[in-house]
């Protein structure tokens, strides 16, 4: 029902935009006969699917120790609010600068006190929130190839470019999609998965590390940053620096579809551990499953101390929050409510929306961060809750939406 009533909002307001213009003679009128261009998408955001009033801050009973988190998170997002445009329609970056010109020098004894006083709260569509766990991956890696380390890890491509406007269709958000140019000078496709595990990137000098294992670099690729600790004890720090156009494929949603999630004979469970056992014990089979997910992540070296999300500040474990930027203005706060989940830990009170994610997209679609090491795998791998959501926006917000 959203797309429909996107398409329609969309149609509505591409009308609206052109009635001035044929009614001043600017643009011809269509020959009786002649085809009637098409209409250009509109990408659907929280705007078009209907954003509602909440209930009020002071009435979420936040905690003194989140609230601070909560707080600390917001100060470092507040550099980025107050430049970038929000995709999501709901907010405009004037619209922050009082928060957090406040916020920086807000008492964290007070926090609760803060986001009492310069918030409101919005319900996205339903308001019915999904959520699930991230983490920062460690897996076996060297820098140089050796026995043992041969499956690589790469580097973004420069050939990997966006189409120029008229070589391919724009995506319904406008841009222009992802791809290569061919020795023809044609635009097409980017590799897919399978063909560069099959060696369509090899030998071009991308390789920026070598891991052991190519499920585990699946698994990383899906966080999108992680580190490669090598035998020796030393460590790479790797984090996203692009994808090659294709969408995210869930490979768990592939085995559940074939019947091998569940609790029956020969299913396995629907976490990440789960799924990697699969993998583990039919190679042949998990292969061909991790290839179903055509998209493929290319990493940098990370040289800084912090595991830095979409947003380009750092992120922090049981704050940050991924989100899909066209339902959620990165760096706003998030409130969640709801089940703990089948990781076991309880996902109610705030968040800060930090980061984004190939599988995190709709309304009220969340990935928890959840930091590194092995505690953090296993919450991650295994977190899906489910919930109500609440956006906090700066006071003011809704009414100027609605026109008040």
């Amino acid at each position: 029902m959203a797309v429909w009533w996107a398409g329609r909002a969309g149609k509505l307001a591409w009308l609206a935009i052109l009635a001035p213009a044929f009614l001043s003679g600017c643009i011809p009128l269509i020959p009786q006969g002649a085809p009637v261009p098409p209409v250009p998408p509109m990408a659907p955001n929280a705007a078009l699917v209907g954003t509602h009033r909440g209930p009020v801050t002071a009435g979420l009973g936040f905690s003194d120790s989140n609230a601070r988190a909560a707080l600390a998170a917001f100060v470092t997002s507040c550099p980025r609010l107050t430049r970038r445009t929000d995709t999501s329609g709901l907010t405009r970056p004037e619209d922050w600068a009082p928060a957090c010109a406040a916020a920086a020098g807000w008492p964290l004894e007070d926090a609760r006190g803060f986001f009492t006083r310069y918030f409101e709260t919005a319900t996205v569509a339903r308001g019915e929130a999904l959520v699930t766990g991230y983490y920062e991956p460690e897996i076996a890696g060297v820098r140089m190839r050796q026995p043992g380390f041969d499956v690589p890890v790469y580097g973004l491509p420069p050939d990997l470019v966006r189409a120029r406007p008229g070589d391919a269709a724009p995506l319904p958000d406008g841009t222009q999609p992802l791809g290569r140019y061919d020795e023809t000078g044609r635009f097409v496709p980017y590799y897919d998965r399978t063909a560069i595990e099959n060696g369509a990137l090899a030998g071009r000098g991308l390789e920026i590390g070598w891991v052991a294992d190519r499920a585990e670099l699946f698994f990383l690729q899906v966080q999108g940053s992680g580190r490669l600790r090598a035998p020796d004890g030393t460590v790479i720090r790797i984090g996203f620096a692009g994808q090659n156009g294709y969408p995210y494929t869930g490979i768990g949603g592939v085995m559940r579809t074939q019947g091998l999630i569940g609790s029956g004979p020969g299913q396995y469970p629907g976490s990440m551990q789960g799924i990697l056992r699969y993998i583990r014990e039919h190679p042949a089979e998990g292969a061909a499953l991790m290839r179903q997910n055509q998209s493929y992540v290319f990493f940098r070296e990370r040289t800084g101390p912090d595991t830095v999300g979409a947003l380009g500040v750092p992120i922090a474990p049981r704050t940050t929050v991924a989100a899909d930027p066209a339902f959620v203005p990165l760096g706003a706060p998030v409130w969640l409510q709801g089940d703990s989940g089948s990781g076991g830990q309880n996902i109610g009170g705030l968040w800060v929306a930090q980061d984004t994610g190939g599988a995190i997209k709709g309304p009220n679609r969340f990935d928890s961060f959840w930091g590194a090491g092995a505690e953090a795998r296993t919450i991650a791998g295994g977190m899906r809750a489910q919930g109500q959501a609440l956006i906090l926006l700066p006071k003011g917000t809704l009414a100027r939406l609605n026109g008040q």
